[in-house]
């Protein structure tokens, strides 16, 4: 993810964050700071500040609040029917080309999925990662992965973040927002509340980089956001039309109407998604070969020596399929952490 831009919290800030992450923030934190800090009425207006003492140890704790939870997500998900996985033929643990010194954090790419439930947003996943349509709805509560492409002698990561759990969070919500470099909103056409609910997701997102960018002093720019309706299939239930959708959000937004049940209109969307987002047009599912996590790592590697007989081969794309959400304090950090490009980083509240 390109996340160069860093910034500051009020330390009640960071509290809401964790109070909504967790939900159990008196009850389950021991740590006579924090415990302090919940305990303590927050002031109306208050001041933004550098990270405090209060602030680091509210973080540390978090960590290994998360730290739990984040081991119980990697066990569910190796034990689901669709991530079932022979662990002594893959690696330790999700593949990071970042942390690995594979690729440049220009090639790395958070893409945010928002939208209501039963829309078909885990369908339209499933074919950017090359997997089948699934006609059995099993809800999701959040689910994250990551496709590694070889494109051109370059290496690219884009990570993929279907935050489902977080309709109900909104400071949580913020959170992946502030983190996501590009947006995918879905709503069924049959399904006129979704199409609504997409609105004011569209809402929400411009406001929270808005306000990011004029916190950093960046020029004000529209986010990159796809919009997704889908279920074309149900022509006969069709509750929104695409003259409408035009008319709500403008003739310049990037709609699509698609079948994740068919496929239709699935490239126009990655497409789509590529463009905004800055990355190569290969991305694409119908442009690249599909192999295996294994593969890729040893081209990556012998890309550094003599073994690097496909640096310009075909573009080519793994799944990861350890890949697990990076934990919220990891995302906090990034919104944490001072800018490089800034003498003086700028304060910005995720409110």
């Amino acid at each position: 993810m390109n996340a160069t831009e860093k910034i500051y919290l009020p330390v009640d800030g960071i509290l809401e964050m964790f109070n909504s992450l967790t939900g159990h923030l008196q009850s389950g934190i021991t740590h006579p700071v924090l415990k302090s800090a919940v305990l303590t009425p927050v002031a109306q207006n208050p001041k933004v500040s550098h990270i405090s003492k209060t602030g680091m140890a509210i973080i540390k704790t978090g960590k290994g609040l998360w730290r739990q939870q984040d081991k119980r997500v990697v066990a569910s998900r190796s034990s689901s029917g669709n991530r079932q996985v022979s662990t002594d033929k893959l690696p330790k643990r999700s593949v990071d080309l970042l942390e690995l010194g594979l690729t440049k954090p220009r090639n790395c790419h958070r893409i945010v999925v928002l939208g209501a439930p039963k829309v078909g947003k885990t369908n339209i996943l499933q074919w950017f990662l090359g997997k089948k349509f699934e006609e059995h709805y099993e809800p999701t509560t959040e689910d994250f992965h990551r496709k590694l492409f070889h494109i051109g002698g370059e290496a690219y990561q884009i990570d993929l973040l279907d935050a489902a759990s977080e309709r109900d969070f909104p400071a949580k919500r913020r959170l992946s927002i502030l983190t996501g470099d590009t947006f995918l909103l879905v709503f069924s056409l049959d399904d006129r509340e979704s199409f609504n609910e997409v609105c004011e997701r569209l809402n929400e997102i411009k406001a929270a980089k808005a306000k990011l960018l004029n916190k950093l002093k960046h020029p004000a720019r529209v986010p990159p956001v796809v919009i997704c309706g889908n279920k074309a299939d149900l022509e006969a239930q069709r509750a929104v039309r695409r003259s409408e959708v035009k008319e709500i959000l403008g003739e310049d937004v990037a709609f699509f109407e698609t079948s994740a049940k068919e496929g239709t209109g699935m490239e126009g969307v990655f497409r789509a998604l590529a463009t905004l987002g800055g990355m190569p047009a290969e991305t694409s599912p119908s442009r690249h070969q599909i192999i295996s996590i294994l593969t890729y790592q040893s081209m990556c590697i012998g890309q550094r020596g003599r073994r690097g007989n496909r640096r310009l081969g075909a573009p080519c794309a793994a799944v990861d399929p350890l890949a697990c959400r990076p934990s919220f304090t990891s995302d906090l950090r990034l919104v944490l952490e001072s800018s490089t490009k800034h003498n003086k980083p700028e304060m910005c509240q995720i409110q």
